[in-house]
């Protein structure tokens, strides 16, 4: 017997067995977006670089992804970036906690 599925909530980022809620998303409004786990492809963590996104706090500056709103961004060190087929920019953020957030991920993935 199994128990209950892992999820995730640093109050930006929400994940359980059914969705990934980014809060703060939608610009100018603040809504979130919500994107049902079964269209997750996959994703992909990486550094957050030193100028390029650190100091984004929401938008995007490559025209490839989209961060939502996230005033603590320059703190952080991992952007995550999903790859959802048919969203473009694709969703990116940058969880509190990225070591959980991935694991989490990576459990509901499988």
């Amino acid at each position: 017997m199994s128990g209950p599925a892992p999820t995730y909530d640093d109050g930006l980022i929400q994940l359980d067995r059914q969705a990934i809620t980014l809060r703060r998303y939608h610009f100018p409004s603040g809504t979130s977006k919500v994107i049902p786990l079964r269209t997750v492809r996959g994703y992909r963590a990486e550094p957050l670089g030193l100028m390029l996104n650190r100091f984004r706090i929401w938008g995007s500056s490559d025209l490839r992804r989209w961060l939502p709103l996230d005033v603590w961004r320059p703190m952080k060190s991992t952007l995550v970036t999903l790859d959802v087929p048919g969203t473009r920019p694709s969703p990116a953020f940058t969880p509190l906690r990225a070591k959980e957030f991935t694991a989490v991920l990576d459990q509901l993935l499988s």
